[in-house]
């Protein structure tokens, strides 16, 4: 895994191999950090990372300039080498060790830019999506990321879907 772009390009991060983890490919993150680069200032946005595993997009968002960043997973494992990592790298994530959709109904906040990265096998896909903006968790003009595989679809307005190889994203705009 590594970091494509911004303080970090090209900084490569090796992540213990006992994590239960599907990291993002570095071609599908490319593609997806262009299309968000091409739409928001993100050194300005406020993100959350959903089912972070590595950590793989939160020090992404965090090599590009992003300074609010909340990062949640479940795994005592993963939330270790994302504080180890992001301390290391001197990156302001904000770590919690919870389950997702718990998270979810607890929170007050919202954020511009959600990215969520279940396991490809998550069976709550639409309960995910429905909780995000029925609590109106995407700030205006924010956007929603789900990554999942060719399994998996959504009906909705102000979808987008992108594929890059066994990656899709379904982007939700608000």
């Amino acid at each position: 895994m590594r970091i494509i772009s911004g303080k970090h390009k090209g900084k490569i991060l090796s992540a213990p191999k006992k994590l239960p983890v599907r990291p993002t490919t570095d071609m599908a993150k490319e593609a997806l950090f262009n299309i968000l680069e091409n739409r928001y200032y993100l050194d300005t946005k406020k993100v959350l990372d959903l089912f972070s595993g590595t950590g793989n997009i939160a020090f992404e968002f965090a090599s590009r300039g992003c300074e609010n960043i909340t990062a949640i997973d479940k795994n005592f494992h993963c939330n270790k080498f994302i504080m180890q990592t992001a301390a290391d790298l001197e990156y302001n994530i904000n770590v919690k060790k919870m389950d997702c959709l718990d998270f979810l109904e607890k929170t007050k906040s919202n954020y511009d830019i959600i990215f969520a990265d279940p396991p490809y096998n998550f069976e709550h896909y639409q309960q995910l999506k429905d909780n995000i903006f029925s609590k109106k968790l995407v700030r205006k003009d924010g956007c929603l990321i789900i990554e999942h595989d060719a399994n998996t679809c959504f009906d909705a307005e102000n979808l987008e879907l992108r594929k890059y190889g066994s990656v899709h994203f379904s982007i939700f705009a608000n």
